[in-house]
């Protein structure tokens, strides 16, 4: 993974440039950095791709063609054969084992007759391409010499690595080999005692030196119940050397863990010398509020808060009045109502005298927002901006209010536990609603105290600390649907206290999901039908905007003409992100109001778009679609108390896809389809990787390592404290 910076980690042997490294040139090098390695220590964490168990070889006469095989023998003949003109030639040597013999060819390589004398007794491994003669062409060689304990390229597990253009797979292996065997007694483990420590703990036995100078524990091939590999953590040394050179097929994987240990530990201390830094340069602005704007806001709302809902609003609460700027994570499934808990932590913030900002990835979703919090905001005397692409507002404004508050007693239990506070005069301010846009030079507040940001996994890392830098260190509250396996949780999010609204609201139809074969596409139309009989309404989603594919895969534009001719009478609305922001908000205000039935459109509705009456969600082409977006196109419907169906079109070409739609058709269970997400796809694919901010693991699987995450969050507290 991305090392630390330089200030962080001291000087180390295996900084040295590979272009300092024996037999390394100028052209050599440059094909390194092809595959980002610049420095002995990146060449020592090259992963294989893959290994090739060469230990063992077979009498020449068993040799059979088409198959890769090894075989020993002694070289009883050999030559070079060049044709006229000299611009081809051939260099071969014959091999003979007492069963049979075999011939070993190189095309216009004529300098390797030097490396080979007749009676050299030589190891060769390749396919047999030929049995009159038995024939191997560019065959991997070793000669046998007086010890074998140092063959690279046979007669032991060997190591194939990714390449590229003109990089041979021997020259690179030899490399790394050669390094490993200059720099192993060098290879810093900084962590290695607290591992171990950490190992001996979880009651492994004791490592007594094993062959090689390997541990006998990290050489055995142990295992646990489901026949993986149990925990076996050898230094970091030995596990480089197990990494490129095991000795059994099972080290492989012991090593790959320990340095995917390293590379989790590595991560969690840097987020920890992030939080650290922030708690020492920043202090909490006060925001707690003092009830004065929340308690009408949930009079006015016509709903109880569920305990879910009150129990993070306690959390966030503690929060904004601690010592330090608040960073949290709130977790909710579709519809769980964190809308509602960023309203009610938005007003704590106003009722302190600070301006709130909130950004949304989506001009739609924007929009959305700035039409609630204006509904909900406006009544309690706070006023809301505007701030889109398309649509910008003045900075925010910092002016005194006229509006007075009564004064109350505030009720002792639930959200407005705490002591009563007599209302303090206060200047105005305001909640600015945005896109992108709050991230330009433009939008400038200078009395920021919260920042919101919605659907969280929509932007990247940067841009969130380019909206929180906009004030002095405000408190920091991310919002997002799609439920974080815990996994990724601790790696992604490890800088934030996370939240998890767990129980949606009571009165919520009930989401039923079915997948169907596009030639059953008639009956489901049928189906809609009657649900706009019944005065429901429907989105119709498709993967593309514009020119459908020869393959099957559609595009809204062309569809939605074919829409109208289906469900007709009934008026099909068109909503894809081409449009411009007024006939987006046209549409969808269209729709709301039910005077579009049906919505076709793009994955563009994908978050945010809350209509109470849709209880129909057909996707075509769902297969192309990911398990999270599936799952978050889902959510829109079974936002009201009517039962409803999401069904998914598709025709399924790959196992992956089948167990994809099979779980969305078994569960409603967000974290279920995002654990189940991470598995199939990983997490780069999962939230993308750039979005993500996740480093670039070379030996972590965040799919399969959740044990060793927890291991290094466990191990990374032991280092701080």
């Amino acid at each position: 993974m991305t090392r630390p910076p330089p200030d962080r980690r001291p000087p180390s042997p295996l900084d040295v440039p590979v272009t300092a490294l024996p037999a390394v040139g100028a052209e050599r090098g440059a094909q390194l950095a092809r595959l980002k390695i610049h420095t002995a220590e990146d060449l020592l964490l090259h992963r294989p791709r893959r290994h090739e168990d060469r230990r063992h070889w077979s009498a020449i006469s068993e040799l059979r063609p088409g198959l890769a095989a090894m075989a020993r023998g002694r070289i009883v003949a050999q030559g070079v054969k060049r044709w006229r003109h000299g611009t081809k030639s051939v260099f071969e040597f014959i091999l003979d084992d007492g069963t049979a013999r075999l011939h070993c060819r190189w095309w216009n390589l004529p300098f390797l007759e030097k490396y080979f004398r007749p009676g050299d007794e030589v190891l060769v491994y390749g396919k047999v391409v030929s049995l009159r003669p038995r024939t191997i062409d560019h065959p991997e060689t070793e000669i046998v010499e007086a010890t074998e304990e140092n063959f690279i390229h046979l007669g032991r597990i060997v190591p194939i690595y990714p390449l590229t253009e003109n990089l041979p797979q021997r020259w690179l292996r030899t490399l790394i080999w050669r390094v490993l065997e200059q720099y192993e007694a060098r290879i810093a483990d900084p962590w290695g005692q607290l591992i171990a420590g950490s190992a001996a703990r979880a009651g492994q036995p004791p490592r007594a030196a094993g062959s090689g100078g390997v541990p006998a524990a990290a050489r055995a091939p142990r295992t646990g119940t489901a026949g993986e590999p149990r925990d076996a953590f050898p230094t970091r040394a030995i596990a480089i050397r197990m990494l490129h050179f095991p000795e059994e097929m099972p080290e492989v994987e012991i090593a790959r863990r320990r340095l995917a240990l390293d590379e989790f530990l590595e991560l969690q201390l840097e987020i920890r010398r992030r939080r650290k830094k922030l708690q020492a340069s920043a202090r909490g602005l006060p925001c707690a509020g003092d009830n004065r704007l929340i308690k009408p806001f949930l009079k006015q709302l016509g709903f109880a808060l569920t305990g879910a809902q009150t129990a993070v609003l306690r959390e966030i609460r503690r929060d904004l009045s601690g010592a330090q700027p608040m960073r949290r994570l709130l977790q909710g499934d579709v519809g769980a109502g964190k809308t509602v808990v960023s309203a009610c932590a938005g007003l704590m913030a106003l009722e302190s005298g600070f301006d709130v900002a909130l950004m949304a990835p989506t001009e739609i979703l924007a929009e959305q927002h700035f039409g609630t919090f204006s509904r909900w905001f406006r009544p309690l005397g706070v006023e809301v901006l505007l701030r889109t692409g398309n649509r910008k507002t003045p900075a925010i404004p910092n002016r005194t209010s006229n509006i007075e508050y009564p004064t109350t007693n505030i009720e002792r239990n639930g959200l407005t536990d705490g002591p009563t506070r007599n209302p303090q005069p206060t200047t105005r301010n305001t909640l600015c609603i945005g896109t992108h846009a709050l991230i330009e030079s433009g939008f400038a507040p200078d009395n920021l105290g919260l920042v919101i940001i919605d659907e969280q996994q929509k932007f990247g890392v940067v841009q969130r600390e380019q909206l929180v830098r906009k004030g002095r260190y405000p408190h920091l509250l991310v919002m997002t649907a799609t439920p974080i396996p815990r996994t990724l949780g601790l790696t992604l999010y490890g800088d934030l206290d996370i939240s998890v609204i767990d129980r949606l609201p009571p009165g919520r139809g009930r989401v039923k999901t079915f997948v169907r074969a596009a030639d059953k596409l008639p009956q489901v139309f049928e189906f809609i039908r009657a649900r706009l009989k019944e005065g429901r309404q429907a989105y119709v989603v498709y993967p593309r905007v514009e020119e459908s594919d020869p393959g099957g895969i559609k595009a809204v534009t062309q569809e939605h003409a074919k829409l109208q001719r289906e469900f007709a009478p009934y008026q099909v609305g068109l909503l894809h992100g081409r449009l411009k922001a007024a006939e987006k908000e046209a549409v969808m205000g269209a729709f709301r109001e039910n005077r579009l039935p049906v919505l076709a459109a793009t994955s563009v509705i994908e978050v945010g778009v809350d209509v109470p009456n849709a209880t129909v969600l057909l996707i075509e082409n769902a297969d192309l679609f990911g398990l999270a977006q599936l799952h978050q196109l889902r959510g829109r419907i079974g936002r009201g108390a009517h039962e409803s169906f999401c069904i998914l079109v598709a025709d399924i070409q790959t196992l992956e896809a089948r167990r994809r739609l099979k779980v969305l058709e078994t569960t409603t269970d967000g974290f279920r389809v995002a654990e189940e997400d991470l598995k199939l796809r990983g997490p780069g694919e999962l939230l993308g990787q750039q979005q993500s901010g996740l480093p670039p693991f070379r030996f972590g699987d965040l799919a399969r390592d959740r044990e060793l995450v927890e291991r290094a969050r466990e191990l990374a507290g032991r280092v701080a404290r």
